[in-house]
């Protein structure tokens, strides 16, 4: 049996992946006992909604899973065993590990950066003589073994709306599901005060959805009519199994809390998943915002709502982590001195929140982080309505952002920037991470109709726009969110305004202070965040597909958005150079001489924009302006060739774990930064 495909390089794993070790060992270390094992039930709750994570990217992706730790099992981690019993090669056995630590780390075989599928370098038909080692692998490759290496057709090779002929297990089994049918069902759950975060939506027949609500529990199943006559049932108990460890290693994390307000949050937190209640989880999330200053810092449920295409439903995820302690100092500071910068930012009191709610804002070395990815800095809950009048919290974590792979390559930029860049790049993005986290994500209010006839704003004499120069027309109603009025386009919009944010206050000379920089240090910091910015924007080319012009990945959208606002600047601040027909040895630049007098005005004036448009929920102008920012040109279609030619391995991390002793007390497992040990990692979490 041989493939009958032939594959456009780019779909293929990684070879050699670029894995980088989580450092955290001597941060683990001093801890308390206590702390310990706090942190060792909150790693087991997190990591047990792995089967959750990959259930909610690809109907494949769990069997894909078990096909992997069935293999690790069945010869002990030793894979030479397994090449010398299945006559695989050595090569093919590698590839089938390198694949196997994406898949795991992706939590399925979409990448997690970017929602394009992934297939294994190693041929099915060898494949398949490793997965005939062992009766289990047999049954999971039997289940799996055409959508592992199917490319066609080439829509399903992307996360997206089922209509439209990508993948999205938010919607299970609804193959025929349209966007319109997606909306309004959302419609009908805004307008009820129904949340979508923990839910997935089957459609059973044309008048007929089921909302799959999380759950350990089937609670009473509710019934309702839509306008147009259609029924929404809600059924609880989807990931009933893993809903139910997860709430139980919840309640065992209570235990070992070090105050009453980490105790009842954990308790929330276990009601949430055994209830399928998020009322439940917005309680965890009023508590979690309240205990400041904590040692062992954390956070867990669905979370992050990029991968669903319709930008409403959470992905799974949970973290636990040490805070590093004078990283933190910085950012106290910059949290100390918010209200000054944010009047800084280009809009009036009109459009920010009535009082700013200082959040705690940490530093911290990550233990664990189950889920598709790992972020270099969160700003939480995403709660609208908690984070305008309780707060929330930025966190940076610092052993992601210091994590260097050896062989990694910088490219796109010319021989003169390259020190300076390789020198300053880590300083530059941290202080772009900060900005971006607190005065990005924690700015801005919503303007709002927060019950019938009841206003957040003077609804008589409402506020001038500085966009148009007229009083506003419109706000969000009553029970509407800004994810639910912006839907899919909502999470990639956001990222791009708190970027813009960053580029805005990141050449602040004070806040450039903050973080030891000043005089010409200052100037060389806040030119590799603008070359840094710009680079990014080209690199996003990657998560672009020219074929259905569709964008992969949120975060790389909005930069190459910033990119475009750069160009928009004029007079060369920004430009490419290059001399090869093939352009091969293409290059980004910045003139440095125009960041304050060119760049920032005109980042100024698009965020402007984006912020008043999400704050007074004028959909229809902000996702025009959107799509037009991101809207690939011909010229930058010429460069994506050479972009792909050229791009590197995303980082993997090799994570440890936690193990209890028989007498209660906690150690930590460390694991080798290569294909193996990350499937060790996940089998030994025992998933």
């Amino acid at each position: 049996m041989s493939s009958p495909i032939t594959v456009q390089s780019h779909l293929y794993v990684d070879s050699p992946p670029t894995i980088c070790v989580l450092e955290i060992a001597p941060h683990f270390a001093s801890l308390t006992p206590k702390q310990k094992l706090y942190a060792h039930h909150i790693s087991h709750a997190a990591y047990l909604g792995t089967r959750v994570c990959a259930r909610q990217c690809s109907p494949e992706s769990e069997h894909i899973c078990d096909l992997i730790l069935s293999l690790h099992k069945a010869v002990s981690g030793d894979y030479k065993k397994l090449s010398s019993a299945t006559g695989v090669s050595d090569e093919n056995v590698k590839y089938f590990l390198e694949y196997a630590a994406m898949v795991l780390t992706s939590c399925g075989n979409y990448k997690s950066f970017g929602d394009a599928k992934f297939i294994p370098r190693i041929p099915e038909e060898e494949l398949a003589k490793l997965a005939e080692y062992d009766a289990d692998a047999k049954a999971s490759f039997e289940k799996v073994k055409e959508a592992i290496y199917a490319t066609q057709p080439e829509a399903r090779n992307f996360l997206g709306y089922p209509d439209a002929g990508h993948v999205s297990t938010y919607y299970p089994d609804s193959p025929d599901i349209t966007k319109a049918e997606i909306e309004a069902v959302q419609d009908f759950m805004n307008e009820n005060s129904l949340l979508s975060e923990n839910t997935r939506l089957r459609k059973v027949s044309d008048t007929e959805f089921h909302l799959l609500i999380a759950s350990a529990h089937a609670n009473d199943n509710k019934e309702f009519t839509l306008p147009d006559g259609k029924k929404l049932k809600l059924e609880y108990g989807d990931h009933a199994a893993e809903m139910k460890k997860i709430a139980a290693a919840c309640k065992d994390a209570s235990e070992s809390a070090e105050n009453e307000v980490q105790k009842n949050m954990w308790l929330e937190y276990a009601r949430s998943f055994a209830d399928g209640s998020i009322e439940a989880h917005k309680e965890s999330q009023k508590l979690w915002v309240q205990d400041q200053g904590p040692v062992v810092e954390s956070n867990i449920g669905f979370i992050e709502t990029y991968r669903d295409p319709h930008g409403v439903r959470g992905e799974w995820e949970g973290f636990v982590a040490v805070v590093n302690q004078e990283q933190t100092k910085k950012f106290g500071e910059l949290v100390r001195r918010a209200e000054e910068f944010i009047k800084r930012l280009p809009w009036g009191i009109d459009f920010e929140k009535d009082t700013f709610i200082k959040p705690d804002f940490t530093s911290l070395e990550v233990l664990s982080f189950a889920g598709g990815s790992i972020p270099a800095g969160i700003n939480i809950p995403n709660y609208d309505d908690i984070r305008q009048n309780i707060g929330f919290k930025n966190v940076s974590l610092a052993n992601v952002l210091n994590a260097k792979a050896p062989s990694e390559k910088i490219t796109f930029l010319s021989g003169v920037d390259l020190p300076l860049y390789e020198r300053l790049r880590g300083k530059a993005f941290e202080v772009q991470v900060g900005v971006h986290e607190l005065l990005g994500h924690g700015t801005g209010k919503l303007l709002q109709e927060t019950s019938k006839g009841v206003f957040n704003f003077p609804h008589d004499s409402p506020p001038v726009s500085p966009v148009t120069g007229k009083p506003i027309s419109t706000w969000y109603k009553p029970g509407e969110t800004w994810g639910g009025v912006f839907g899919g386009v909502a999470g990639s919009y956001e990222e791009c305004r708190a970027e813009c944010v960053a580029m805005v206050l990141g050449v602040d000379k004070d806040i450039l202070s903050i973080f030891g920089h000043a005089d010409e240090d200052a100037e060389d910091v806040f030119y590799i965040e603008y070359l840094q910015m710009a680079r990014a924007g080209l690199l996003a080319l990657e998560m672009w597909d020219p074929k259905t012009s569709k964008w992969g990945q949120p975060h790389m959208q909005a930069r190459y958005s910033i990119l475009q606002c750069f160009r928009s600047a004029g007079d060369g601040f920004v430009s490419f150079e290059h001399s090869r027909p093939d352009k091969s040895d293409l290059v980004v630049k910045i003139d440095r001489t125009k960041i304050l007098s060119h760049g920032v005005p005109a980042v100024s004036e698009y965020l402007t924009k984006l912020h008043v448009y999400k704050s007074t929920a004028d959909v229809k102008a902000g996702t025009k302006l959107y799509a037009e920012m991101t809207t690939v040109s011909e010229e930058m279609k010429s460069y994506r060739d050479v972009v792909m030619s050229m791009k590197q391995p995303r980082k993997m991390f090799v994570q440890a774990n936690t193990v209890m002793g028989e007498d209660g007390t906690v150690e930590l497992r460390e694991y080798e930064a290569t294909p193996e040990g990350v499937v060790k990692s996940f089998a030994d979490r025992e998933l």
